[in-house]
């Protein structure tokens, strides 16, 4: 009751301009409006995609400056604005990049996650009413995808929070925010990975030893891990893969490599790198008989080229957001999941920090040094 219906003074780590470290800073977070929710942000998880809309702007379309980043995180209900019914003050949340209002066409279609509620407004760091509830220094902050967990405190509008169990530690599951949700959902859901088959999954980050932890789920008989960093080996059998492969250690290109030890191809394929190569590497490594590849790195402004023969033989190639879940009704579940040990959360933490030290958990990710850095509030 001390704050709600006031302007909540916090710490916040700012993008003032692209390329340039992000800077902590205190910021006013303005009450919720109607349809809206405030968080106590606890803690957030450190996603490639924050990096990449900071330092490799090239490859992403613009985003407005200035910025607060983060989109993995995972707090408690401070306040609600009018009209919200869905969540209370006090609930443990996870905010969700990806809304589900559960009433536009593709709520209601079973073919799609891709809701359309505010999507363009909150794509261009703007709530429902085209302005942010954070300001700086009398100036505008935008919200990254409507959301920004890499402050104490964020608004977000109703059909992007879903409500968890109240055990649930906060701390863990904040990684169902993105990236494992994403990575354990393309398998899963996107790819539909069968029992028996064989699975080859390109880069260890947390979106891809997610995936392997959804073909491993599937009942996938071989999972081959592949990357460039060799430390990645060992780590990628705790997440289930039965083999791993680096490019680097081979001549030939990493699809030839792969249908070799295959015998002709894998069964599916997921590229979770974002890197328009490596999609083209996984495609071309899947059986040419019915063999599936699922494109789940994020990147937006490159294309993608392929030889006809690569699809018209009988290959499919598909795409993923947010590993094809229905945000707000799926995340409880998935938090279930991992209190009951269906799912592994904890094994992809590997650094815990402070908002100071955002920018040290940027210089892990791009270093290799992590899997998941999650920041505490």
């Amino acid at each position: 009751m001390e704050t709600e219906g006031k302007v909540i003074e916090c710490k916040a780590a700012v993008a003032w301009e692209p390329g340039k470290a992000l800077s902590i800073e205190e910021v006013e977070v303005a009450p919720p409006k109607a349809h809206e929710v405030r968080i106590k942000i606890v803690a957030s998880g450190v996603c490639h995609s924050d990096w990449a809309y900071l330092y490799d702007v090239a490859k992403m379309k613009p985003r407005p400056f200035p910025l607060i980043l983060g989109h993995e995180g995972a707090g408690i209900v401070e306040s609600v604005g009018p009209g919200v019914t869905k969540v209370s003050k006090g609930d443990k949340v996870i905010p969700l990049f990806l809304p589900q209002c559960g009433q536009c066409e593709r709520c209601l279609s079973p073919k799609t996650n891709l809701c359309t509620k505010d999507w363009d407004k909150t794509q261009q760091g703007v709530l429902a009413d085209g302005t942010s509830r954070i300001t700086c220094k009398n100036q505008q902050i935008y919200q990254f995808i409507g959301v920004s967990t890499f402050s104490e405190y964020t608004v977000v509008p109703e059909d992007n929070v879903t409500k968890i169990h109240p055990d649930a530690p906060l701390d863990k599951v904040c990684l169902l925010g993105c990236g494992v949700s994403t990575g354990y959902g393309a398998a899963v859901n996107t790819g539909k990975v069968e029992s028996g088959s064989t699975c080859a999954v390109f880069g260890l980050g947390a979106v891809g030893l997610a995936a392997v932890m959804g073909c491993k789920a599937a009942g996938a008989s071989r999972i081959i891990a592949v990357d460039i960093n060799p430390d990645k080996s060992e780590i990628a059998k705790t997440f289930g893969a039965t083999e791993f492969v680096n490019p680097k250690d081979h001549s030939k290109p990493i699809q030839e490599v792969l249908r070799e030890q295959s015998n002709g191809g894998v069964d599916f394929c997921l590229e979770c790198v974002g890197n328009v190569g490596v999609m083209r590497a996984a495609v071309e490594a899947c059986s040419p008989a019915g063999g599936i590849c699922v494109i789940v790195g994020w990147i937006e402004v490159e294309e993608l080229s392929l030889a006809p023969l690569d699809i018209l033989l009988g290959r499919t190639l598909k795409g993923t957001y947010f590993g094809g879940w229905k945000s707000v009704e799926a995340v409880p579940k998935l938090v279930q999941d991992y209190m009951s040990g269906k799912l592994l959360l904890d094994e992809f933490v590997t650094h815990r920090l402070t908002l100071d030290q955002v920018n040290q958990a940027f210089n892990h990710m791009i270093t290799g040094k992590s899997i998941r850095s999650v920041i505490e509030m």
